[in-house]
């Protein structure tokens, strides 16, 4: 499958790569002095980043499996500073992004639609990103859920995330306080951002997903890219032989408990069945008024019924 020179997304190599790599400076990078057992992992994303919402299934069951070991910080990468960036070299309209996701979704077994770049196309992935940081000044997990809203939002809804109504409704689905995450967003939150490029370029992060495994503050590990799961339990492993993996319930009302909404494939994955199988079962929750499900151009996306008895 081809990459995509707009975005540089190859879905062969799982990756969203920015324009230019940046130098490899990760020998002067200075992390953060942070005092824990835990092995940190830097996680470099971006909101629009497909990759990023391929490994999705594999990220949720590593949080179920190694939460307690590890910690993940997220940080920002800016995938897409703007268009006029873009405009050379043949390069021309955003609307070719749509045949692209359409593209790597079977690939990646994850529900896309790329009609937003045809429909309200997105200028740059910076404003959804600077709503990011402004989520996790206030809350670490309601960061990460506000994330996941706005991944929905533009992957699933086709709604273009650079606009600030999209935006305040994610933040209040995320239950933030949306007048400080406004004013945030508006303010302190773009230094947060910068601080996340600065950092990326420090350590030669070149695409997105970037996993840093760190311990110590000593970087001692990289997971670049699409990769399955044994590849992100391998590299815990090597770091930490005795690094303890937690059972957790597979049950649907379990894993519906953590994770509010789920597509077939994370289903699958947290389920350790086959994606046929948990399609199946999926449905048949849904006839059951167990799970609403909501139907996608390429797969759906299945949402705990608060009324199922």
């Amino acid at each position: 499958m081809k990459n995509n020179p707009l975005l540089n997304c190859d879905s062969e190599k799982g990756v969203c790569e920015i324009l230019e790599a940046p130098t490899n400076e990760s020998s002067a990078a200075q992390f953060e002095a942070i005092k824990t057992d835990k092995i940190r992992i830097i996680y470099f994303t971006d909101p629009i980043c497909s990759s990023c919402w391929g490994i999705e299934a594999q990220l949720r069951k590593f949080k179920l499996e190694y939460g307690n070991s590890v910690d993940i910080e997220y940080r920002m990468g800016g995938l897409l500073p703007s268009w006029d960036i873009y405009n050379s070299g043949g390069i021309s309209k955003p609307s070719d992004v749509a045949g692209h996701w359409e593209e790597v979704s079977p690939h990646y077994k994850m529900p896309i639609d790329g009609g937003v770049w045809i429909e309200d196309p997105l200028n740059s992935s910076y404003p959804p990103s600077i709503a990011f940081k402004a989520a996790q000044m206030q809350d670490e997990k309601k960061a990460v859920i506000f994330l996941r809203i706005i991944r929905e939002m533009v992957f699933l809804d086709k709604l273009n995330i650079t606009k600030t109504e999209h935006l305040e409704k994610a933040a209040a689905k995320a239950k933030l306080d949306v007048a400080q995450w406004k004013e945030d967003y508006e303010s302190k939150a773009q230094i947060e951002f910068k601080k996340d490029l600065d950092l990326g370029r420090q350590l030669g992060v070149r695409g997105f997903p970037t996993l840093i495994f760190v311990k110590d503050d000593e970087m001692l590990d990289i997971l670049y890219g699409f990769k399955p799961y044994e590849e992100f339990e391998r590299r815990i492993k090597k770091i930490d032989p005795k690094t303890d993996k937690k059972e957790y319930s597979a049950e649907w009302q379990n894993l519906f408990a953590v994770y509010p909404t789920l597509t077939t494939q994370e289903f699958a994955v947290l389920s350790n069945i086959s994606f046929e199988k948990s399609q199946e079962f999926l449905l048949n929750l849904s006839s059951e008024n167990k799970l609403k499900r909501k139907q996608v151009k390429n797969g759906d996306l299945w949402i705990l019924n608060s009324n199922a008895n």
